[in-house]
């Protein structure tokens, strides 16, 4: 745990971060106070950050379908920070990696042409698809935040995924203690990611 003092912000109104995903980040299958945005919020604000988390996640999203919705989402005024978690329901549908990675170029272009500074959070595919097709999936995500400048967390899933005990019945979407594990994972790396360091 990073201690409230070691980051600060810098002075202004109210910091908004967007969270544009799927499922994952919608909070399918969980009552609205336990959706990822909502307790990412209250875990940036223990750890000394105030910041209003966007919930930009729409059930059954794949990168194409973000892309589609990417002006709405973003609305007005347009957010400073973003976090983009998508891709886990192209790897589910096996699309092609050289579409999803078109896609997730495109959104971080539009972005950053906004102004907007972004985590991309990356996805390991299902393995039922093969080794090449994962291997060529799971190599996407970071190659784009490279090419972009962006911040990167290699798996949203982490020490979630596979394990029934942190995961709802169908074994795909997390139940409130999985989306815990979530936001203590990637919350230290989206608080530096804020903080500009």
């Amino acid at each position: 745990m990073y201690a409230a003092s070691t980051y600060t912000l810098p002075a202004q109104e109210r910091t908004r971060l967007l969270v544009l995903g799927d499922s994952l980040t919608a909070g399918y299958g969980l009552p609205r106070e336990e959706a990822f945005p909502v307790r990412l919020e209250a875990w940036l604000k223990q750890s000394g950050l105030d910041v209003q988390v966007i919930n930009a996640g729409v059930s059954g999203d794949t990168t194409a379908g973000g892309l589609a919705r990417l002006d709405w989402a973003l609305g007005s005024p347009v957010p400073p920070y973003a976090v983009v978690a998508l891709g886990s329901n192209d790897g589910l549908r096996g699309l092609a990696p050289a579409a999803m990675e078109k896609n997730l170029d495109a959104i971080l272009t539009r972005l950053k042409a906004r102004g907007v500074k972004v985590l991309l959070a990356g996805m390991y595919a299902p393995r039922n698809f093969g080794r090449e097709y994962a291997a060529e999936y799971d190599a996407v995500f970071e190659r784009v935040a490279k090419r972009h400048g962006a911040a990167f967390y290699p798996f949203f899933l982490e020490g979630v995924a596979g394990d029934p005990a942190l995961n709802q019945a169908d074994g795909i979407h997390p139940n409130p203690r999985g989306v815990a594990r979530m936001v203590d994972g990637i919350g230290p790396h989206i608080r530096r990611f804020l903080a500009g360091s």
